[in-house]
């Protein structure tokens, strides 16, 4: 799949290097197709570590995809240069008049702070309002899911014991949804967060569906109106060797977080982690562009694809 990226994208020469399709601006815009617009809410503080995460997964379908990169206005980032948030990102203020195909919200090292307390609270309060008559599917991922899980069925979260970290098993339920088809029985999906949604809080919500679950970490994937909304409480797209930089990051901070658990070969931290979740992680993200995205989104992104006339309410 070609994935449409500014020219000069940091990120783009890691892609090509893995012989991911990534087309410039000019070729695209000589093909006759609409691309697929996908905005990525992007909230983490290593912006360029997740864009190429996100990217990869993206690139599994045959579909050609435009992607759009939106920061909060209202939080300084002090780990990715402005410069390049400057060039390669765009407010909400600039986009919030356009309709898009979908949208990804990506997690965000807040979790220990109560909603109200984060810095871009209201601002991200504006984008789940605006997604509901803009976006035709959006994917929530982690401290993402949790915040539109608070937004939009107000289900609080709840502070682990301690930090759930590593990867872990969950099994598959409602098989015959289409984001599941083609998965197995059950799957690997990293987490990493010290806070969750209480399972008995999302099973009782009647507006959400459970996907799958883990014994150890909870309901792991679910969704509401039909995929518009789909809640993914850990973190797929995560590289093999993600979980081990977070592990000596905490270490250094002289926190006392445990070795990630289904991770490294023999719990040895010499050993090379074993990469046990990507096949299911891909599998995910092309069926949530096949199923939610492309065959439900309208051809003409100036409307929703429920046909609704909505005034903009978003300044």
């Amino acid at each position: 799949m070609p994935i449409k990226l500014p020219n000069n994208l940091p990120v783009k020469h890691t892609l090509e290097n893995e012989n991911i399709f990534v087309m410039d601006e000019y070729r695209a815009v000589h093909q006759d197709i609409r691309p697929i617009q996908i905005l990525i809410l992007n909230l983490m503080p290593l912006k360029e570590d997740t864009e190429l995460q996100i990217l990869r997964m993206l690139s599994n379908t045959p579909l050609q995809i435009d992607c759009t990169f939106l920061k909060m206005d209202s939080h300084e980032s002090k780990n990715t240069s402005k410069s390049h948030l400057d060039t390669f990102y765009v407010s909400f203020d600039e986009i919030r008049k356009k309709h898009f195909d979908g949208m990804i919200v990506t997690g965000a090292p807040v979790e220990l702070y109560e909603f109200e307390e984060v810095d871009y609270w209201e601002e991200i309060k504006r984008v789940f309002s605006w997604a509901n008559t803009h976006v035709t599917s959006t994917l929530f991922l982690c401290w993402g899911a949790q915040a539109a899980m608070y937004y939009y069925y107000g289900l609080p979260k709840r502070k682990l014991d301690k930090k759930l970290f590593g990867i872990y098993w969950n099994k598959v339920y409602n098989r015959k949804v289409p984001l599941l088809r083609g998965f197995d029985d059950a799957f690997w999906m990293p987490h990493s967060r010290y806070t969750e949604v209480a399972t008995e809080d999302i099973v009782q919500c009647p507006e959400i569906t459970v996907l799958a679950k883990s014994e150890q970490a909870g309901v792991s994937l679910s969704m509401a109106e039909n995929g518009r909304k789909i809640f993914v409480m850990g973190h797929p797209e995560y590289d093999r060797m993600v979980l081990r930089q977070e592990y000596e990051r905490d270490h250094r901070r002289g926190l006392d977080t445990a070795m990630p658990e289904n991770y490294f070969p023999d719990n040895d931290l010499g050993k090379r982690p074993v990469m046990t979740w990507r096949a299911a992680a891909n599998n995910l993200y092309t069926n949530w562009l096949n199923y939610y995205v492309y065959q439900s989104t309208p051809f003409r992104l100036d409307g929703t694809p429920w046909g609704e006339e909505v005034q903009d309410n978003f300044r």
